[in-house]
């Protein structure tokens, strides 16, 4: 299970789809071939490998990507309400093109990940 980080402020959305699967592998892959200025090793964007899914990591905070059955789960952190925003921003915009087939849409709640919940 992935540990829930220290981040003040926490936000997540629960995007319904059959292919979760793909789209957290897809996401994952075109921030990973993200390569401007930004965080180590002059990368805009990090992904990270957790049990529970891809951790897309920014500048400015971080969403984990848990795909279940039915469903995509994301869950953004950042240590400010700005920060959280633009994870919001950035993770949905970009989720929503990759689903626009399907007609993906991402509502955000305030919440925290504490585990495994589905």
């Amino acid at each position: 299970m992935t540990e829930p980080t220290s981040a003040s402020h926490s936000s997540c959305a629960v995007v319904s789809t059959d292919t979760a699967a793909r789209f957290a592998k897809q996401f994952a892959s075109h921030f990973g071939r993200k390569t401007e200025v930004g965080l180590e090793n002059g990368r805009e964007a990090e992904v990270r490998p957790e049990s529970d899914g891809p951790r897309l990591v920014l500048a400015f905070g971080s969403c984990l990507l848990v795909p279940r059955n039915e469903a995509l789960e994301l869950y953004a952190e950042a240590d400010t309400t700005a920060g959280l925003e633009r994870v919001q921003n950035v993770v949905g915009s970009h989720l929503e093109q990759f689903g626009q087939r399907q007609g993906l849409s991402i509502h955000w709640s305030p919440s925290a990940y504490t585990g495994s919940i589905g």
